[in-house]
């Protein structure tokens, strides 16, 4: 197949190349690029909030700046690809301009707009980008775009072109077709002035320069200091109420040297015991602690229980074969491990590795239909931790694990990573997942599955909780429970720390 790449000629950046690349991987491709100038792209006032940015938070000792899909390369970089024939069998449109009647074009827009000047509007308005690739006005494939990095707009805007490289390849398998309806409107207020098709606009392009100017003036970055809340059920979990409790939640104290996140309760012969991330902020990673729990709430503070070279998170806990396992999220080491309490809750040592080589957030493991299976949002080719949904099957929860042929089997970043165990209600398979519209993990979402095999995967989101009166945090982002206790976490008010967000 002959794939030609409509780009902006005036601005080549690394994110071509990198898609570029990644089409080539597909094989039996031939791929060529149409350079010409587009007009009406970034305002030049982006490079210097762009290298503001960098300086301020520290993007280049990250590795976000220097080698960053926005940086700008020369237009030499593309002479691998040979200039577009007359007649390619699909064109992939960025700039919208493609005119070509004999020709299948595929249309990338955001939010109904094409170009990167549209998608850095919206990334600078806060928004949500809901990304298309449409051939003659359907949708071929569709994603919410996200970022853990909300506040910075050149890691935002990196992050997002990274997804849409990987929005378009998911396209040319077949994957990635739609995203779940929501039962809230996406965004509050309305999104910045663009027309609903096209490039962006003259008037749209102007407000999109007087937005960066504001943004290089107001620049400011906190990170959250999170906590854990819980309750005694009663008999009615938030599965059952889709409301906070009327009682509230108790908070986990912790000491201020560090907080508590992602709790993970198990009953094991006959004892409530409470495993959270413990982030110790001076060392700048975290450690997995456990604490028992007795009818009244918990016996002391969590204490360590495993601690290894690099951060560790979400720590997966389950019973079965009458021992307890654990499957904590070590993406800082590219790989999903599994662990077996000797001495519970600790004596912890490694059993297996899942799966290796990947970027893998929040590993949440279920059996169903015969098969178990391993949801994880994956940092596909760079971009967001949240929004890229991959899923594994297995015979045995120690493995082997497949991909699934449809990977990834969803890219939204209201709905796609997980945000605890996965329950059953009757015939139904709920599944708690983080809406990061607003901000990474800001709201809690609780999805039923109601497709699920080597076809694909479905889910309905049916419900989004937010922080609020009852939970005074500005974040609410897992729910667990277990032994007629529930629990949430997410983050205070008042940011105590200045450092880079959780992924």
């Amino acid at each position: 197949m002959q794939i030609s790449l409509r780009l902006d000629g005036d601005c080549v950046r690394a994110f071509h190349l990198t898609l570029l690349e990644r089409l080539a991987a597909l094989g039996d491709v031939e791929l060529s690029v149409d350079v010409r100038p587009a007009g009406g792209g970034i305002p030049r006032s982006a490079a210097a909030l762009f290298q503001l940015e960098t300086a301020i938070h520290g993007l280049a000792h990250d590795g976000l700046a220097h080698d960053g899909l926005a940086k700008r390369v020369p237009l030499s970089a593309l002479a691998p690809y040979r200039r577009s024939p007359a007649s390619p069998d699909l064109v992939v449109d960025l700039c919208g301009d493609v005119r070509l009647e004999s020709t299948r074009v595929w249309r990338v827009t955001y939010d109904g707009a094409s170009g990167e000047a549209a998608l850095l509007a919206l990334t600078l308005a806060g928004r949500t980008p809901l990304a298309r690739i449409e051939e003659n006005g359907v949708a071929i494939a569709a994603g919410r775009l996200g970022t853990e990095y909300g506040g910075i707009a050149l890691a935002s805007f990196q992050d997002m072109l990274a997804r849409t490289a990987s929005l378009i390849v998911a396209a040319m398998s077949g994957a990635a077709k739609s995203v779940p309806d929501l039962p809230e409107p996406a965004q509050a207020g309305s999104p910045p002035p663009m027309p609903s098709a096209g490039k962006l606009g003259v008037r749209a392009g102007k407000a999109l320069a007087r937005r960066i100017v504001q943004k290089i003036y107001h620049l400011c970055y906190n990170a959250p200091h999170w906590k854990v809340g819980w309750r005694q059920t009663g008999g009615s979990d938030l599965f059952d109420l889709r409301a906070h409790p009327a009682s509230g939640w108790q908070e986990l104290p912790d000491d201020g040297s560090r907080f508590y996140a992602d709790p993970f309760p198990i009953l094991y012969q006959g004892q409530l015991t409470l495993f959270v991330e413990d982030y110790i902020h001076q060392l700048g990673k975290a450690i997995i602690s456990a604490v028992p729990f007795g009818p009244a709430g918990p016996l002391g503070r969590p204490e360590p229980v495993l601690d290894l070279p690099y951060h560790l998170s979400y720590p997966f806990v389950f019973e079965r074969d009458g021992e307890v396992w654990m499957v904590p999220e070590s993406c800082a080491n590219g790989t999903v491990d599994l662990y077996r309490a000797t001495a519970f809750p600790g004596g912890w040592v490694k059993e297996a590795t899942l799966l290796s080589g990947v970027v893998a957030s929040d590993a949440t493991l279920v059996e169903h239909g015969g098969s178990w299976w391993l949801f994880a949002t994956v940092r596909d080719g760079g971009g967001a931790f949240s929004d890229t949904l991959h899923l594994w099957s297995a015979p045995d929860f120690r493995g082997p694990w497949t991909p699934h042929p449809k990977n990834p089997v969803l890219i939204d970043i209201a709905s796609a990573r997980p945000a605890g165990r996965m329950v059953r209600r009757g015939n139904d398979l709920l599944r708690p997942v983080q809406d990061c519209r607003r901000s990474y993990g800001a709201a809690l979402g609780i999805a039923r599955i109601s497709h699920l095999d080597l076809i694909g995967m479905e889910q309905v989101v049916e419900t989004i909780l937010h922080p609020g009166a009852l939970w005074s945090g500005r974040k609410l982002h897992t729910l667990n429970e277990a032994g007629g206790f529930e629990f949430i976490d997410g983050s205070a008010i008042a940011p105590r720390w200045k450092q880079r967000a959780r992924d």
